[in-house]
Protein backbone atom coordinates (compact mmCIF):
# COMPACT_ATOMS: atom_id res chain seq x y z
CA UNK A 1 0.00 0.00 0.00
CA UNK A 2 1.82 3.16 -1.15
CA UNK A 3 2.29 6.23 1.08
CA UNK A 4 0.75 4.42 4.05
CA UNK A 5 2.60 5.71 7.15
CA UNK A 6 2.31 9.46 6.57
CA UNK A 7 0.38 11.94 4.46
CA UNK A 8 0.69 11.41 0.72
CA UNK A 9 1.84 14.97 0.09
CA UNK A 10 4.66 14.88 2.66
CA UNK A 11 5.97 11.56 1.35
CA UNK A 12 5.76 12.67 -2.29
CA UNK A 13 7.80 15.77 -1.49
CA UNK A 14 10.33 13.74 0.45
CA UNK A 15 10.61 11.09 -2.26
CA UNK A 16 11.20 13.71 -4.99
CA UNK A 17 13.78 15.55 -2.87
CA UNK A 18 15.79 12.39 -2.14
CA UNK A 19 15.49 11.08 -5.70
CA UNK A 20 16.98 14.32 -7.07
CA UNK A 21 20.39 13.61 -5.54
CA UNK A 22 23.14 12.28 -7.78
CA UNK A 23 23.83 8.52 -7.75
CA UNK A 24 20.55 7.64 -5.99
CA UNK A 25 19.07 4.34 -7.19
CA UNK A 26 15.52 5.39 -8.12
CA UNK A 27 14.07 1.89 -8.25
CA UNK A 28 15.54 1.02 -4.84
CA UNK A 29 14.11 4.26 -3.43
CA UNK A 30 10.69 3.38 -4.88
CA UNK A 31 10.88 0.00 -3.18
CA UNK A 32 11.66 1.61 0.17
CA UNK A 33 8.70 3.96 -0.19
CA UNK A 34 6.37 1.13 -1.17
CA UNK A 35 5.50 2.43 -4.65
CA UNK A 36 6.05 1.14 -8.16
CA UNK A 37 8.80 2.53 -10.37
CA UNK A 38 6.09 3.82 -12.72
CA UNK A 39 4.51 5.82 -9.92
CA UNK A 40 7.88 7.12 -8.76
CA UNK A 41 8.87 8.36 -12.21
CA UNK A 42 5.42 9.92 -12.64
CA UNK A 43 5.89 12.10 -9.56
CA UNK A 44 9.44 12.97 -10.57
CA UNK A 45 8.18 14.10 -13.98
CA UNK A 46 5.44 16.24 -12.48
CA UNK A 47 7.87 17.78 -10.00
CA UNK A 48 10.31 18.70 -12.79
CA UNK A 49 7.54 20.52 -14.68
CA UNK A 50 5.53 22.10 -11.89
CA UNK A 51 7.67 21.83 -8.76
CA UNK A 52 5.88 21.08 -5.49
CA UNK A 53 2.56 22.17 -7.02
CA UNK A 54 2.71 19.21 -9.38
CA UNK A 55 2.45 16.84 -6.42
CA UNK A 56 -0.92 18.16 -5.17
CA UNK A 57 -3.55 16.41 -7.28
CA UNK A 58 -2.66 18.43 -10.37
CA UNK A 59 -3.32 21.74 -8.63
CA UNK A 60 -1.04 24.71 -9.25
CA UNK A 61 0.35 27.18 -6.80
CA UNK A 62 0.25 30.82 -7.97
CA UNK A 63 3.58 31.77 -9.44
CA UNK A 64 5.30 34.95 -8.33
CA UNK A 65 4.81 37.86 -10.71
CA UNK A 66 7.79 40.15 -11.36
CA UNK A 67 5.38 43.11 -11.49
CA UNK A 68 4.05 42.67 -7.96
CA UNK A 69 3.74 45.87 -6.02
CA UNK A 70 5.54 46.56 -2.77
CA UNK A 71 2.23 46.23 -0.93
CA UNK A 72 1.72 42.74 -2.33
CA UNK A 73 5.27 41.77 -1.37
CA UNK A 74 4.72 43.10 2.13
CA UNK A 75 1.51 41.08 2.34
CA UNK A 76 3.45 37.95 1.38
CA UNK A 77 5.97 38.60 4.17
CA UNK A 78 3.10 38.97 6.63
CA UNK A 79 1.46 35.77 5.36
CA UNK A 80 4.69 33.81 5.75
CA UNK A 81 5.13 35.07 9.30
CA UNK A 82 1.55 34.19 10.23
CA UNK A 83 1.94 30.73 8.71
CA UNK A 84 5.25 30.24 10.58
CA UNK A 85 5.16 32.37 13.76
CA UNK A 86 8.66 31.29 14.84
CA UNK A 87 10.38 32.45 11.62
CA UNK A 88 12.29 35.73 11.71
CA UNK A 89 13.55 38.06 9.00
CA UNK A 90 16.49 35.88 7.99
CA UNK A 91 14.45 32.71 7.43
CA UNK A 92 11.68 34.55 5.55
CA UNK A 93 14.29 36.28 3.36
CA UNK A 94 15.88 32.91 2.56
CA UNK A 95 12.49 31.50 1.50
CA UNK A 96 11.64 34.53 -0.69
CA UNK A 97 15.06 34.32 -2.37
CA UNK A 98 14.04 30.97 -3.87
CA UNK A 99 11.34 32.59 -6.01
CA UNK A 100 12.24 36.30 -6.26
CA UNK A 101 15.14 37.79 -8.17
CA UNK A 102 15.38 40.67 -5.69
CA UNK A 103 14.07 39.55 -2.32
CA UNK A 104 14.00 42.07 0.54
CA UNK A 105 16.91 42.05 2.96
CA UNK A 106 16.35 40.37 6.33
CA UNK A 107 16.48 43.78 8.02
CA UNK A 108 13.72 45.05 5.71
CA UNK A 109 11.57 42.03 6.49
CA UNK A 110 12.18 42.52 10.21
CA UNK A 111 11.01 46.13 9.86
CA UNK A 112 7.84 44.93 8.10
CA UNK A 113 7.16 42.47 10.91
CA UNK A 114 7.62 45.22 13.48
CA UNK A 115 5.20 47.49 11.58
CA UNK A 116 2.53 44.81 11.64
CA UNK A 117 3.10 43.97 15.30
CA UNK A 118 4.26 40.45 14.46
CA UNK A 119 7.60 40.56 16.24
CA UNK A 120 8.63 41.68 19.69
CA UNK A 121 11.46 44.02 20.51
CA UNK A 122 14.89 42.64 19.64
CA UNK A 123 15.95 40.12 22.29
CA UNK A 124 19.47 39.90 23.61
CA UNK A 125 21.82 38.35 21.07
CA UNK A 126 22.06 34.59 21.61
CA UNK A 127 25.37 33.01 22.46
CA UNK A 128 27.16 31.64 19.41
CA UNK A 129 28.15 27.96 19.72
CA UNK A 130 30.76 26.23 17.66
CA UNK A 131 28.97 23.75 15.41
CA UNK A 132 30.15 20.26 14.62
CA UNK A 133 28.62 17.86 12.12
CA UNK A 134 29.68 14.46 10.85
CA UNK A 135 31.08 14.55 7.30
CA UNK A 136 28.34 12.68 5.42
CA UNK A 137 24.72 11.56 5.76
CA UNK A 138 24.04 8.36 7.73
CA UNK A 139 27.36 8.39 9.58
CA UNK A 140 25.42 9.20 12.74
CA UNK A 141 21.72 9.45 13.53
CA UNK A 142 20.45 10.98 16.75
CA UNK A 143 17.40 9.43 18.40
CA UNK A 144 15.47 10.55 21.46
CA UNK A 145 12.04 10.88 23.01
CA UNK A 146 11.15 14.56 23.24
CA UNK A 147 9.22 14.25 26.50
CA UNK A 148 5.53 13.49 26.79
CA UNK A 149 2.91 16.18 26.17
CA UNK A 150 -0.65 16.40 27.49
CA UNK A 151 -3.56 16.10 25.05
CA UNK A 152 -7.02 17.62 25.34
CA UNK A 153 -8.65 14.25 26.09
CA UNK A 154 -6.44 13.71 29.15
CA UNK A 155 -4.02 11.29 27.46
CA UNK A 156 -0.37 11.97 26.59
CA UNK A 157 1.73 11.69 23.46
CA UNK A 158 5.41 10.68 23.52
CA UNK A 159 7.09 12.20 20.40
CA UNK A 160 9.96 10.03 19.14
CA UNK A 161 12.46 11.95 16.99
CA UNK A 162 15.18 10.61 14.66
CA UNK A 163 17.63 13.08 13.09
CA UNK A 164 20.55 12.72 10.67
CA UNK A 165 23.55 14.50 12.23
CA UNK A 166 25.12 15.71 8.98
CA UNK A 167 22.10 17.13 7.17
CA UNK A 168 19.74 17.84 10.12
CA UNK A 169 17.15 15.89 8.11
CA UNK A 170 14.32 14.75 10.40
CA UNK A 171 14.07 11.07 9.50
CA UNK A 172 11.17 10.50 11.86
CA UNK A 173 8.78 12.35 14.14
CA UNK A 174 6.46 9.68 15.51
CA UNK A 175 3.44 10.03 17.78
CA UNK A 176 3.88 7.22 20.34
CA UNK A 177 1.48 6.28 23.10
CA UNK A 178 4.36 5.06 25.31
CA UNK A 179 8.14 4.65 25.40
CA UNK A 180 8.34 0.87 25.45
CA UNK A 181 10.99 -1.10 23.57
CA UNK A 182 8.55 -2.78 21.14
CA UNK A 183 7.19 0.60 20.04
CA UNK A 184 10.68 2.02 19.46
CA UNK A 185 11.82 -1.05 17.53
CA UNK A 186 8.72 -0.97 15.30
CA UNK A 187 9.26 2.68 14.36
CA UNK A 188 12.99 2.21 13.84
CA UNK A 189 12.30 -0.72 11.56
CA UNK A 190 10.03 1.46 9.40
CA UNK A 191 12.75 4.13 9.32
CA UNK A 192 15.48 1.62 8.42
CA UNK A 193 13.39 0.19 5.58
CA UNK A 194 12.88 3.64 4.09
CA UNK A 195 16.26 5.30 4.61
CA UNK A 196 18.64 2.35 5.06
CA UNK A 197 21.05 1.72 7.95
CA UNK A 198 23.34 4.32 9.58
CA UNK A 199 26.81 3.58 10.87
CA UNK A 200 25.91 4.65 14.41
CA UNK A 201 23.01 5.95 16.52
CA UNK A 202 23.40 8.40 19.41
CA UNK A 203 20.91 8.31 22.30
CA UNK A 204 20.79 9.41 25.91
CA UNK A 205 20.96 7.03 28.89
CA UNK A 206 17.22 6.83 29.48
CA UNK A 207 14.91 3.89 28.79
CA UNK A 208 14.48 1.91 26.64
CA UNK A 209 18.07 2.11 25.35
CA UNK A 210 19.93 2.80 28.61
CA UNK A 211 19.99 1.28 32.05
CA UNK A 212 23.27 -0.65 32.18
CA UNK A 213 24.46 -3.71 30.27
CA UNK A 214 23.46 -4.57 26.72
CA UNK A 215 19.76 -3.83 26.22
CA UNK A 216 17.59 -5.83 23.82
CA UNK A 217 17.48 -2.81 21.48
CA UNK A 218 21.27 -2.54 21.49
CA UNK A 219 21.59 -6.27 20.78
CA UNK A 220 19.30 -5.82 17.77
CA UNK A 221 21.39 -2.89 16.50
CA UNK A 222 24.64 -4.81 16.99
CA UNK A 223 23.31 -7.63 14.81
CA UNK A 224 22.47 -5.04 12.14
CA UNK A 225 26.03 -3.70 12.25
CA UNK A 226 25.04 -0.38 13.89
CA UNK A 227 26.99 1.10 16.79
CA UNK A 228 25.02 2.55 19.70
CA UNK A 229 26.53 5.64 21.30
CA UNK A 230 25.31 7.28 24.51
CA UNK A 231 25.61 10.98 25.27
CA UNK A 232 27.27 12.07 28.49
CA UNK A 233 24.94 11.96 31.47
CA UNK A 234 23.50 15.40 32.40
CA UNK A 235 25.15 16.89 29.31
CA UNK A 236 22.40 17.59 26.72
CA UNK A 237 24.83 19.55 24.51
CA UNK A 238 26.05 16.17 23.23
CA UNK A 239 22.71 15.89 21.42
CA UNK A 240 22.38 19.59 20.69
CA UNK A 241 21.01 19.13 17.19
CA UNK A 242 18.08 16.97 18.26
CA UNK A 243 17.45 19.25 21.25
CA UNK A 244 17.22 22.15 18.79
CA UNK A 245 14.71 20.12 16.77
CA UNK A 246 12.71 19.57 19.95
CA UNK A 247 12.67 23.32 20.52
CA UNK A 248 11.25 23.89 17.04
CA UNK A 249 8.58 21.22 17.60
CA UNK A 250 7.62 22.77 20.93
CA UNK A 251 7.29 26.22 19.35
CA UNK A 252 5.54 25.22 16.11
CA UNK A 253 3.36 22.27 17.17
CA UNK A 254 2.60 22.59 20.87
CA UNK A 255 3.05 26.25 21.91
CA UNK A 256 -0.26 27.68 20.70
CA UNK A 257 -2.63 24.73 20.91
CA UNK A 258 -3.37 21.49 22.69
CA UNK A 259 -3.85 18.61 20.28
CA UNK A 260 -7.21 16.89 20.86
CA UNK A 261 -6.18 13.22 20.94
CA UNK A 262 -3.44 10.80 19.92
CA UNK A 263 -4.79 10.14 16.42
CA UNK A 264 -4.55 13.88 15.67
CA UNK A 265 -0.85 14.02 16.59
CA UNK A 266 0.71 12.18 13.63
CA UNK A 267 -0.90 14.41 10.94
CA UNK A 268 0.33 17.48 12.87
CA UNK A 269 3.80 15.94 13.18
CA UNK A 270 3.86 15.07 9.46
CA UNK A 271 2.97 18.64 8.49
CA UNK A 272 5.75 20.02 10.72
CA UNK A 273 8.32 17.51 9.40
CA UNK A 274 7.56 18.43 5.78
CA UNK A 275 8.12 22.12 6.49
CA UNK A 276 11.21 21.43 8.61
CA UNK A 277 12.87 19.21 5.99
CA UNK A 278 11.82 20.93 2.76
CA UNK A 279 10.90 24.58 3.42
CA UNK A 280 12.39 25.97 6.62
CA UNK A 281 15.86 27.47 6.09
CA UNK A 282 18.45 26.10 8.52
CA UNK A 283 21.13 28.50 9.74
CA UNK A 284 23.69 25.72 10.31
CA UNK A 285 23.31 24.75 6.63
CA UNK A 286 23.81 28.24 5.27
CA UNK A 287 20.01 28.67 5.09
CA UNK A 288 19.64 25.57 2.90
CA UNK A 289 16.95 23.04 3.78
CA UNK A 290 17.89 19.65 5.30
CA UNK A 291 16.46 17.69 2.36
CA UNK A 292 19.06 19.30 0.09
CA UNK A 293 21.86 17.69 2.13
CA UNK A 294 20.42 14.23 2.78
CA UNK A 295 20.61 11.03 0.70
CA UNK A 296 19.42 7.58 1.84
CA UNK A 297 21.98 5.09 3.09
CA UNK A 298 23.25 2.51 0.57
CA UNK A 299 23.06 -0.12 3.35
CA UNK A 300 19.57 -1.59 2.96
CA UNK A 301 17.66 -3.08 5.89
CA UNK A 302 18.01 -6.90 5.64
CA UNK A 303 15.03 -9.23 5.31
CA UNK A 304 16.44 -11.32 8.20
CA UNK A 305 19.00 -10.65 10.93
CA UNK A 306 22.47 -12.06 10.18
CA UNK A 307 23.35 -15.32 11.89
CA UNK A 308 25.58 -15.01 14.97
CA UNK A 309 28.85 -16.86 14.28
CA UNK A 310 31.86 -17.24 16.58
CA UNK A 311 35.33 -18.67 16.06
CA UNK A 312 36.25 -22.35 16.49
CA UNK A 313 38.26 -21.60 19.64
CA UNK A 314 35.46 -19.66 21.36
CA UNK A 315 33.50 -21.26 24.18
CA UNK A 316 29.91 -20.44 23.28
CA UNK A 317 27.22 -20.11 25.95
CA UNK A 318 23.55 -19.20 25.54
CA UNK A 319 22.31 -16.54 27.95
CA UNK A 320 19.64 -18.12 30.17
CA UNK A 321 16.66 -16.66 32.01
CA UNK A 322 17.64 -13.85 34.37
CA UNK A 323 20.52 -12.99 31.99
CA UNK A 324 23.15 -15.43 33.25
CA UNK A 325 25.43 -18.10 31.75
CA UNK A 326 27.11 -21.11 33.25
CA UNK A 327 30.92 -21.26 33.06
CA UNK A 328 33.48 -23.30 34.99
CA UNK A 329 30.90 -24.49 37.50
CA UNK A 330 29.57 -21.04 38.32
CA UNK A 331 26.62 -18.90 37.25
CA UNK A 332 27.67 -15.50 35.89
CA UNK A 333 25.31 -12.60 35.22
CA UNK A 334 25.81 -11.15 31.71
CA UNK A 335 22.82 -9.05 30.62
CA UNK A 336 19.04 -9.41 30.55
CA UNK A 337 19.03 -7.83 27.10
CA UNK A 338 20.82 -10.92 25.74
CA UNK A 339 18.47 -13.61 27.11
CA UNK A 340 18.17 -16.44 24.57
CA UNK A 341 21.20 -15.27 22.53
CA UNK A 342 24.68 -16.90 22.31
CA UNK A 343 27.81 -15.22 23.63
CA UNK A 344 31.45 -16.22 23.30
CA UNK A 345 33.83 -16.64 26.27
CA UNK A 346 37.50 -16.03 25.40
CA UNK A 347 40.62 -16.18 27.56
CA UNK A 348 42.67 -13.03 28.00
CA UNK A 349 46.41 -12.63 28.50
CA UNK A 350 45.74 -12.62 32.26
CA UNK A 351 45.39 -16.08 33.79
CA UNK A 352 41.87 -16.65 35.16
CA UNK A 353 40.36 -13.62 33.39
CA UNK A 354 37.94 -14.24 30.50
CA UNK A 355 36.30 -11.88 28.05
CA UNK A 356 32.57 -12.25 27.18
CA UNK A 357 31.69 -11.09 23.66
CA UNK A 358 28.37 -10.69 21.87
CA UNK A 359 28.95 -10.61 18.08
CA UNK A 360 31.88 -8.15 17.96
CA UNK A 361 31.14 -6.24 21.19
CA UNK A 362 32.78 -6.99 24.53
CA UNK A 363 30.03 -7.25 27.14
CA UNK A 364 31.88 -8.02 30.37
CA UNK A 365 34.75 -10.01 31.89
CA UNK A 366 34.69 -13.08 34.12
CA UNK A 367 37.30 -13.14 36.86
CA UNK A 368 37.73 -16.69 38.09
CA UNK A 369 40.19 -15.40 40.67
CA UNK A 370 37.35 -13.67 42.55
CA UNK A 371 36.23 -15.46 45.66
CA UNK A 372 32.51 -15.05 45.09
CA UNK A 373 30.25 -15.36 42.07
CA UNK A 374 29.60 -12.37 39.84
Amino acid sequence: MPWQEQSAMSLRQEFVALASHEHVNIRELCRRYGISAKTGYKWLGRARVDGAAGLVDRSRRPRVSPTRTAAELEARVVDLRRAHPTWGGRKIAAVLTRTLEAAPAPSTITAILHRHGLIAADPASPRRWRRFAHPAPNVLWQLEFMGHRALADGQRVHPLTILDDHSRFALGLLACACEQRAVVQMHRTVCFRRYGLPQAILTDHGPPWGGGGVTALEAWLIRLGIELWHGRAYHPQTQGKIERLHGAIAADVFAHRRLPHLSACQPAFDAFRTIYNHERPHAALGDAVPASRYVPSPRAFPAALPEIVYGPDDQVRRVRDQGAIGFRGRSWFISRGLIGLPVAVRPTTTDGLFQVVFCHKEVTTLDLRAAKEV
